[in-house]
């Protein structure tokens, strides 16, 4: 027997694999431990060659035919290559030999969660949950599992049970910050990741999830202190310099925003979105030349990028290139051609240039992806007043107030057509809601139709209102 196998218990996992590829190339037949066939099957599942890694599984259930081990690979690559009933085969030959090996009920639990059988998921995710030494990762699928299954709370009750097994599994922590964004409770997240940062103050991701929770509240000035722990204690987390500078954005602090966006290039390559960022910033400044570089940075990076041809185009608007910002607001609009902000960009131009008709179709577009766009509504009637067709205008405006029955702006401007349509009594009743909505923005009405401001009956129906307030 000696002279047909090799014994060689302790050996590099290198050289396992090229004994066993020795073997195959001299059709010989060489004896290797367990531990050797594991190391030689993970080479070809890393190489992802899961045939070759199924035929030295079967070689060493030969050689190993009571390790369940083996049985657990197998059925792990049937899964993977999609195998299912071959999968549930080799996992029952696995738990007769070994049923206390957590691994069987953990590879069933995943399997029947593709199947969206999630109560059976969650049965056999909580037996391997009793067996596991790690539980931090079953605790994971299981939370996995509710989150598929649309339980938030109940896979956020999961989460805490894995960071109480680990402490410091960050796919845990961005986990949770998912869950409580889908439940939309930002205020729980915060309380929790308080608490957890007392226990572990040097978690990074954790000051990290705390900033996004403040700056999904929009307090965008604890949104940076803590994306200042976050970068404090690990320098290179490039996603908390670009967070942080997507609040200093909020808060009008364009210069500073640059240069940390700018920061974010000494941790990782530029990437098209912070360009595109950096580009929005000199934007604001009015800096278009270098808005307008950024921009083309970011496209030439990406060519799908959508904000970035959009913001070429508003650059150039405001140069009053109006012709050349269409080409690059319908180049914006090939990638994304249901975005209202696109629309209405071109339905501005083409009203800037004249071509009415084109803006009227373009306004249409815009209120119908976005009907609670005010401004939309006001530019759409105007372009139609100027047209002279006031029926028309009514019925737009009449429609934007059933969008947005609390814009007061829409109220004044449906007097101002009523006036201008002749239909005095119904203007006045309009009047008295658009005051009721808001009396201090009366003065619209006079922006649109200043010869209204000399007769009596309105100036009493308004002062009469203000003087309420």
């Amino acid at each position: 027997m000696e002279d047909d196998f090799e014994f060689e218990f302790t050996e590099d996992p290198k050289l396992s694999v090229e004994r066993y590829e020795e073997m195959i190339r001299n059709q010989d037949q060489y004896f290797f431990d367990a531990l050797a066939f594991e190391n030689i099957i993970d080479y070809y599942i890393d190489k992802n060659d899961p045939i070759k890694a199924l035929q030295v599984i079967d070689y060493a259930v030969s050689q190993h035919p009571f390790a369940a081990v083996f049985h657990i690979k197998k059925a792990q690559l049937y899964v993977f290559t999609n195998q299912i009933s071959l999968a549930f085969e080799s996992l029952e030959k696995a738990e007769m030999l070994e049923p206390s090996d957590a691994d069987i009920y953990m590879i069933k639990g995943n399997i029947f969660e593709t199947m969206e059988r999630h109560d059976d998921a969650i049965e056999n995710l909580k037996r391997a949950l009793e067996m596991a030494e790690n539980k931090d990762e079953v605790l994971m699928q299981i939370s996995f599992v509710y989150q598929n299954m649309g339980d938030y709370e109940e896979a956020i009750k999961y989460l805490k049970l894995c960071l109480e097994n680990n402490m410091e599994n960050q796919d845990a922590l961005y986990e949770m910050a998912f869950c409580y964004d889908v439940l939309d409770k930002q205020e729980e997240s915060i309380q929790f990741y308080e608490q957890y940062i007392d226990s572990e103050p040097y978690s990074f991701a954790a000051w990290y999830n705390l900033g996004n929770a403040f700056h999904k509240l929009s307090l965008f000035e604890k949104a940076i202190d803590a994306y200042d722990y976050a970068i404090l204690i690990k320098e290179s987390f490039a996603s908390a310099y670009f967070n942080k500078g997507n609040a200093l954005v909020q808060l009008d602090r364009f210069n500073e925003a640059i240069e940390v966006y700018r920061q974010t290039f000494e941790y990782e390559p530029p990437n098209a979105d912070t360009y595109c960022a950096m580009g929005e910033c000199y934007e604001k400044l009015e800096k278009m030349d270098e808005a307008r570089s950024f921009y083309k940075k970011a496209v030439k990076m990406d060519t799908k990028m959508a904000d970035a041809w959009y913001g070429i185009g508003v650059t150039l608007d405001f140069e009053e290139r109006y012709f050349e910002s269409l080409h690059f607001y319908k180049k914006a609009l090939n990638i994304d051609d249901e975005n209202p902000d696109y629309w209405f960009a071109i339905a501005d131009a083409h009203y800037k240039l004249n071509n009415l008709e084109e803006s009227v179709t373009a306004y249409e577009k815009v209120i119908e992806f976005n009907p609670l766009d005010v401004e939309a509504w006001l530019d759409y009637s105007s372009i139609v007043f100027e047209q002279n067709d006031l029926k028309k205008c009514l019925e737009i405006i009449a429609e934007g107030i059933k969008n947005n029955p609390d814009s007061a702006e829409l109220y004044y401007r449906f007097v101002a057509y009523l006036f201008a349509d002749g239909q005095y009594n119904e203007a006045l009743n309009q009047l008295q809601t658009a005051l009721s909505t808001d009396a201090e923005k009366h003065y619209l009405l006079f922006e649109y139709l200043p010869q209204l401001q000399s007769n009596k009956v309105i100036i009493d129906i308004i002062n009469s209102y203000i003087k309420l307030d």
